[in-house]
């Protein structure tokens, strides 16, 4: 019968593997061992975690780490989170298809890119102008086109766009910006972590009910500081 190709799972027929799949590998073995074997469950997450080649979204110095269980420097005192955080996040944060999803902090274009194979409305703000132009170049490229980047201070949201089912937040804040909490709908889910910088901080998810926000999880991170102006 051939091999049977399921979703993200893939089991591979006998015989030699082409040079040009080492990625592929990687990747899966990314998924089975790192998300899988841990608590990501959600089909759409390892979907599109199974699918973005996030060795093209670290310099190509890095790009035998790509897949490794660990952050990595992408410049600009910037990184690119762990699989498994960008995995987490994304499923905390109940991303679903036509949702309407706003990341503060491009970075790479990674989390975006992963977003975007799950829903088509990605917006995405960087306030560095040399990362959010090389993240839109390489999001386009790769036929993510659909997502939109801006430069700006993250910390005032994209009101022009609100109201977002889902905000991510991809770098550390001692407080969540009131604006994101007026950009968020009614039962939206906005997941960020909440801390110092260069200390242990704390990855929370709130819902949105009644215009309150909701503390629902909690797990200790360690991110880049959110950035001002």
């Amino acid at each position: 019968m051939g091999c049977l190709v399921l979703m993200w799972l893939l089991v591979f027929c006998g015989g030699p593997t082409p040079a040009s799949d080492k990625w592929e590998e990687a990747r899966m073995r990314m998924v089975r061992e790192q998300l899988q074997g841990r608590d990501i469950t959600d089909p759409l997450v390892l979907a599109a975690m199974s699918s973005v080649p996030r060795h093209l979204f670290v310099p190509d110095y890095l790009a035998s780490r790509a897949y490794g269980d660990h952050p990595l420097p992408i410049g600009s005192g910037q990184t690119i989170s762990q699989p498994y955080i960008v995995a987490l996040m994304t499923q905390w944060a109940e991303v679903k298809p036509g949702d309407k999803v706003l990341e503060v902090g491009t970075g790479s274009g990674y989390q975006a890119a992963v977003l975007a194979e799950i829903t088509p409305k990605v917006f995405s703000i960087e306030i560095l102008p040399e990362l959010a132009r090389t993240a839109k170049k390489r999001l386009e490229k790769l036929g993510y086109g659909q997502v939109q980047v801006h430069t700006g201070d993250g910390h005032l949201g994209w009101p022009a766009e609100a109201p977002f089912d889902v905000i991510l937040v991809t770098a550390a804040t001692s407080q969540t910006p009131p604006a994101l909490v007026e950009q968020l709908a009614a039962g939206g889910r906005l997941v960020v972590p909440l801390g110092p910088p260069g200390q242990v901080q704390e990855l929370t998810r709130f819902r949105k009910i009644e215009g309150k926000l909701k503390e629902e999880l909690r797990l200790p991170v360690m991110f880049v500081p959110l950035v001002r102006p």
